[in-house]
């Protein structure tokens, strides 16, 4: 009796919309996944306020922390920051967006130069430290957004003392935004930056014009740092021990890169050479490092000069919301709130951005390596998961906004650490020894920012490795659930390879797995007696060989190039390259049934050892108990027996 299938319930199909199996048409993913369909792009400076939602809306907290972080030397340590920022990440980003000009960043730099497991759990560490990055983004932004509501003056007395559940809730809109179907909204995200930006103007010329006009503020100012620290070589000094806690600033660059595929270009720019996407993303880098470091100087003046230290402090008014403060005071509390509002907003959709980041990065990697469970490749599902673990991390950090800097600081600097090295290395394979020398210095100095953030704030490097484990646990699980697909995405044969195939159909299809040793006459006569001994069959020349060569076993997809050859007079040979020798046989031997409509037999002999450490040499490194496996990949990939092509084992 017939089995009835039943439809998946209503909740399971929108869970898994766009999910789709391997080997489907539109179900590949990364190099091998099918070409995107073309876009005209947009304009530089419109892209540039789609990643500068993320990077300015660190204004919302950053003067308050660099306020918290450095005191009375505040602007000075911000001008360490912004020499960084100019002279240090905006030299090394303007070389990763030309060495990938499609949005893959310094991580798939720095991908291509280690091959093997190591490269995969290099990058696996890499991805840690980016979730961490941007999962912080959306908690760090909602917990700063909650902050400017409670503390705006016509609701403090309705919302005061429940910060945590507003983040939350934002946390969880966002999560809701996204389950509902989120459109990047350029058009929203140059307005909101437009009015940011404009409000942020005028908050700094209302500043500067009460510094100005209260002479005894930069007077005592001066005094009080005089009496701090001496003299100004002193102040340098410490400046440049305590500018690393200032890392926030430098937040924004990678994402910056990341939208490059948005960036329109030249009317001649091909997939091979964008010359003029990559030209406006330099324009689009260098412009937003412009404009921030001005914010990040006045703001830093303004705020420590004007704002009384107790202020910055947990408890106090400017807490996380430095410049609102200032708008408040100097501007009244109508435009107050509308900066509030502006705030909350910008900071909202930075949570945003960092999750449509999150749901970019991680298929990017993890399913091309095999390391995704099957749900993974739905957007849905992955939108539940990262939302869950930001209502962890708002939590634990207590939906503070201080606390969690640490954290964000970390897994900025560690991926612009990673890029500078990258981009270093770049440079030293391609003989340019000024660049190498320069951005080999650049990178010392951040690797230096990145010691000294972890060794003051250690929250970061604890989240990160909370991250980077429960990647790795997850990637490895799926990666030996997933051992048994079929993981071929296409099959080309040669035009010797196709004349032995279509030459054996007309009889029966027989194929010899062989393991390549010294490919001379005796290792193939020998094997063939020894099939023919093992499976007791009668005197006939009616063989094929097939030899796969393992390349690089950490690969999970592949494109298989099958090529045929005659050796010794006599024998044909099919040889392959993949990254997996059952799954590339499993491959070939459906393509052959379906070119040639009949059902091919490839013969094996059993791999001697243990069958667990057999196992775990197929995980590994794609070999080991070859002709079970090749049958269990067949099984799975063609659930009709009748169809399936026959495996001999003697």
């Amino acid at each position: 009796m017939a089995t009835t299938e039943h439809p998946p319930s209503r909740l399971r199909a929108w869970m898994l919309q766009g999910l789709s199996d391997m080997g489907k048409r539109g179900g590949l993913t990364g190099p091998h996944a099918e070409p995107e369909p073309p876009h005209r792009g947009q304009r530089w400076w419109r892209v540039m306020c789609l990643t500068g939602v993320d990077y300015f809306s660190t204004l919302g907290y950053q003067p308050g922390i660099a306020a918290l972080a450095a005191g009375l030397l505040s602007p000075l340590a911000t001008i360490v920051l912004v020499i960084v920022t100019l002279a240090g990440a905006l030299p090394v980003y303007r070389r990763v967006a030309q060495e990938s000009p499609h949005g893959q960043g310094s991580i798939a730099m720095l991908e291509r130069l280690l091959s093997f497991w190591k490269g995969k759990l290099f990058v696996l560490t890499l991805l840690g430290f980016a979730a961490t990055d941007f999962l912080i983004t959306i908690t760090l932004s909602a917990a700063d957004a909650s902050t400017h509501l409670v503390e705006n003056p016509h609701l403090t007395s309705t919302l005061g003392g429940h910060q945590m559940l507003i983040t939350l809730i934002l946390v969880a809109l966002l999560g809701a935004v996204f389950l509902k179907g989120f459109l990047e909204a350029m058009g929203v995200a140059v307005a909101l930056v437009g009015v940011y930006l404009g409000l942020n103007v005028v908050v700094v010329i209302s500043g500067l014009w009460h510094v100005l006009t209260a002479e005894h503020v930069v007077t005592d100012w001066t005094s009080a740092l005089t009496t701090e620290h001496g003299n100004i070589f002193v102040m340098i000094g410490v400046a440049l021990i305590v500018f690393p806690k200032l890392a926030l600033g430098l937040s924004g660059f990678e994402t910056g890169v990341a939208v490059m595929p948005h960036v329109q270009g030249d009317e001649g720019d091909t997939e091979e050479r964008p010359a003029g996407r990559i030209r406006d993303t330099k324009k689009l880098l260098t412009t937003a490092a412009v404009i921030m470091s001005c914010f990040l100087i006045t703001t830093s003046f303004i705020t420590t000069l004007l704002i009384p230290a107790d202020e910055f402090k947990p408890g106090g008014q400017a807490n996380g919301r430095a410049l609102a403060f200032l708008a408040h005071e100097y501007l009244g509390n109508a435009f107050g709130t509308v900066y509030d509002a502006s705030t909350i907003a910008i900071l909202w959709f930075a949570g945003a951005s960092a999750m449509a980041g999150l749901l970019n990065l991680m298929p990017r990697y993890l399913p091309r390596y095999g390391m995704a469970p099957h749900w993974a490749r739905a957007v849905r599902p992955m939108v539940i998961v990262f939302i869950l673990i930001a209502f962890l991390v708002t939590w634990l950090f207590d939906a503070n906004v201080d606390k969690q800097g640490g954290a964000y600081a970390t897994g900025v600097l560690v991926l612009i650490s990673s890029a500078a090295i990258a981009v270093t290395i770049a440079a030293r394979k391609a003989g340019q020894r000024g660049w190498t020398i320069g951005f080999g210095v650049i990178s010392a100095v951040f690797l230096y920012t990145t010691v000294a953030n972890v060794i003051e704030r250690p929250d970061g490097v604890k989240i990160g490795a909370c991250f980077i484990a429960g990647i790795m646990l997850v990637s490895l699980l799926s990666r030996l659930a997933r051992s048994f697909e079929l993981r071929v995405t296409s099959v080309a044969m040669d035009p010797m390879a196709e004349r032995f195939v279509r030459d054996m159909a007309s009889r029966k299809i027989r194929f010899i797995a062989n393991e390549p040793d010294n490919r001379d006459l005796a290792e193939y006569r020998d094997k063939i007696e020894q099939i023919r001994t093992d499976n007791d069959m009668p005197e006939q020349d009616d063989f094929v060989f097939v030899e796969v060569t393992v390349a690089d076993p950490s690969e999970f997809e592949t494109c298989l190039t099958v090529r045929g050859e005659v050796l010794h007079n006599r024998y044909r040979v099919l040889t392959v390259e993949s990254s997996s020798i059952p799954n590339a046989l499993a491959a070939l031997l459906l393509h052959v049934r379906d070119l040639t409509g009949r059902t091919p037999h490839i013969f094996f002999e059993w791999t001697e050892g243990s069958p667990f450490a057999n196992f775990l040499r197929f995980f590994l490194f794609g070999q080991g108990e070859v002709a079970p496996v090749t049958r269990e990949v067949l099984r799975e990939a063609e659930p009709d027996r009748a169809r399936r092509p026959r495996v001999h084992t003697g």
